[in-house]
């Protein structure tokens, strides 16, 4: 920043940095005749690509994580479940998407910028909100890819949002365990609670609700493609801010919908319907118990 604006590029150093570490994705670099550039300028700048993914990454993972590698450096067996499970889900969601990106897209860029293009936007849909390429001419698949990765957003305890990656993580060792008939879900020799799994599949259909249906009313309303409004409330809902154009044409309803997804989105849903029945006593009897049948 300082070799492209001077002085004063050391204040957008500090500002781009805190928002890429906080997972806000807010930018300063709009001209009047490019009013939403994000980073599209820096596609090909290894260092503004590697400091600006460090940052969404360290502020992604969740302070305990960081407490855990603080306290026992590499001693990887010695960190808490969780931390593992964030570490390792956090590497897989980095590596396996940025692949798929590389392979369905940026084919015009040299191989070095392409690898940087597909980790970036593999790394910044975890809720960062940056974007180094123009995400509209990405393929179909990609954006469904991108859909995914900012509804699971970051780890608990982070700056991230999005419904975590640990309830990602829970959900599909409950899938694994059911396959395998097993009595419980576990990571690392480690039984996971069955309130975990209850809360884990609460806040998932929750968060395709309120995706799901957003996107259909903003559809219907705007007359827009339904993919690329579901893009739009996948990246309110997780709190990302990545848009593939359409936002700014939206109308006041539209975006009254959009702002509603990212307030449920950051202060999350859970905590609102907890506040709601809090006052509820809780009842020691349980009614009779009877088989229904599932799939």
């Amino acid at each position: 920043f300082c070799r492209d604006y001077g002085w004063h590029g050391i204040w957008m150093a500090v500002f781009h940095s805190v928002s890429a570490f906080c997972n806000a994705g807010f930018d300063i670099l709009g001209t009047a005749n490019n009013l939403y550039p994000s980073l599209t300028g820096y596609e090909q700048n290894p260092i503004m690509n590697i400091t600006i993914m460090l940052l969404i990454i360290i502020g992604g993972i969740g302070f305990l994580t960081w407490e855990d590698i603080y306290e026992n450096k590499l001693q990887f067996r010695r960190y808490r479940m969780q931390s593992k499970v964030i570490l390792i889900f956090t590497l897989i969601l980095i590596i396996f998407p940025a692949i798929f990106f590389f392979f369905a897209d940026f084919a015009a860029l040299p191989i070095e910028a392409r690898l940087q293009a597909a980790l970036f936007q593999s790394v910044t849909t975890r809720t960062a909100g940056f974007n180094t390429v123009n995400l509209s001419v990405m393929s179909g698949s990609s954006q469904g890819i991108m859909i995914l990765l900012m509804l699971i957003g970051g780890s608990p305890g982070s700056t991230a949002g999005g419904m975590k990656t640990t309830t990602f993580a829970v959900l599909l060792a409950n899938i694994v365990a059911t396959y395998r008939q097993q009595d419980s879900a576990h990571f690392f020799d480690r039984r996971v609670d069955c309130n975990a799994i209850k809360t884990a599949s609460t806040i998932l259909t929750m968060y395709i609700a309120l995706f799901f249906w957003g996107g259909i009313f903003i559809s219907a309303y705007e007359n827009l493609p339904l993919s690329s409004c579901l893009y739009e409330t996948a990246s309110a809902l997780g709190t990302v801010g990545l848009t593939l154009g359409i936002t700014p044409q939206l109308h006041v309803p539209s975006q009254l919908i959009l702002i509603l997804l990212m307030y449920l989105g950051r202060v999350g849903s859970l905590t609102l319907m907890y506040a709601a029945l809090s006052g509820k006593k809780a009842v020691n009897s349980k009614l009779p118990l009877e088989k229904i049948t599932i799939g």
